[in-house]
């Protein structure tokens, strides 16, 4: 019977994405039985749902189902984990998270799908990404794009941004909304923040 080997590497990466899912607590309680539900970062009742913002000049569309990204270049590692929610915090199964971003120098990938991928929600709303921190853009802070969509719903695009960025006081387009909770961990960073969509 052949053997699995494992490197260094992709023991670190397993242990980081576990660590990540198991950062994740999601709104549980009564979620099938119409009672309210706790509050989470990003769907605290004061906003329907997550801030749009632009797509930027460098979206390419039909990315490939690719949540592990960490092979398309150098970096310091960064789960960034969440559930994509209903305006009522309620988990959305199947839903598309599409994520892009800039590489360690700042560019991005505009002929190929470096640094690009998308996937689906599972059962539980969640969604994970493994990747690299990405570097400053000329301009810009550090920062991801996604956009995000259940079903036939409306697309939403929007920003993620690093908290502690000294970028993002000089940065026209931040806002302090887009914010993700990052936090260290062995072989690198955790990253954390919660969709709200509109679902129809």
């Amino acid at each position: 019977m052949p053997q699995t080997k494992f490197n260094r590497r992709d023991l670190v990466a397993a242990g980081l994405a576990a660590a990540g899912l198991a950062a994740l607590s999601p709104p549980v309680p009564a979620l099938g039985q119409g009672a309210a539900l706790p509050l989470t970062p990003s769907c605290d009742g004061k906003t329907a749902v997550t801030r749009r913002q632009t797509e930027g000049p460098y979206f390419t569309p039909s990315s490939p189902l690719k949540p592990d990204l960490r092979g398309d270049g150098a970096g310091e590692m960064l789960a960034l984990s969440g559930f994509v929610l209903t305006p009522l915090c309620r988990p959305v199964a199947g839903a598309l998270v599409d994520l892009w971003h800039a590489n360690a120098g700042g560019d991005y990938d505009n002929s190929g799908f470096r640094f690009r991928g998308h996937q689906f929600t599972d059962e539980q709303g969640r969604y994970q990404f493994l990747t690299r921190v990405p570097g400053l853009y000329p301009g810009r802070t550090r920062h991801f794009h996604v956009k995000v969509r259940a079903g036939r719903g409306p697309v939403l695009t929007t920003q993620l941004y690093f908290p502690d960025e000294p970028g993002n006081a000089r940065d026209g387009i931040f806002d302090r909304a887009l914010l993700m909770a990052i936090s260290a961990a062995e072989g690198g960073r955790l990253g954390r923040f919660d969709f709200v969509i509109a679902t129809a």
